[in-house]
């Protein structure tokens, strides 16, 4: 099963550095935007010192997933595996789509798609 490593710069400095790995079951991810990382560690999410939440969803056939932006916020989706449309446009396994000005963004037609959704200021 391959990892993605994921580094995100902190809101502040002078921190002690910190690392924190976290298994989500399948099961928690599949149809649906599991929470897997935010700034106060809710829903058993890891904890990061930064104004972004992180979301991770499989999906295949029909599934659909949709994620509000609350106003000035941006997203950065990137499909680590399978292919998926997000907001329309297909990506495939390594892309990444980069949104702005966006009230929400969708994710759907998955070919085996493993997504992950960053809600970021």
């Amino acid at each position: 099963m391959p990892f993605l490593q994921i580094w995100l710069e902190p809101a502040v400095t002078g921190i002690e550095p910190r690392y924190e790995q976290k298994f989500f079951a399948p099961e928690e991810k599949r149809g649906g935007l599991r929470l897997v990382a935010s700034p106060d560690g809710r829903d058993g999410s890891v904890l990061v010192h930064q104004d972004a939440k992180l979301y991770a969803a499989l999906l295949d056939g029909d599934d659909k997933v949709s994620h509000k932006l609350a106003d000035g916020r941006k997203a950065y989706v990137h499909v680590a595996r399978g292919a998926a449309t997000v907001n329309g446009q297909p990506l495939a396994g390594g892309d990444a789509l980069k949104a702005s000005g966006e009230s929400e963004i969708v994710i759907d037609k998955g070919d085996r798609a493993e997504v992950l959704l960053f809600d970021m200021a």
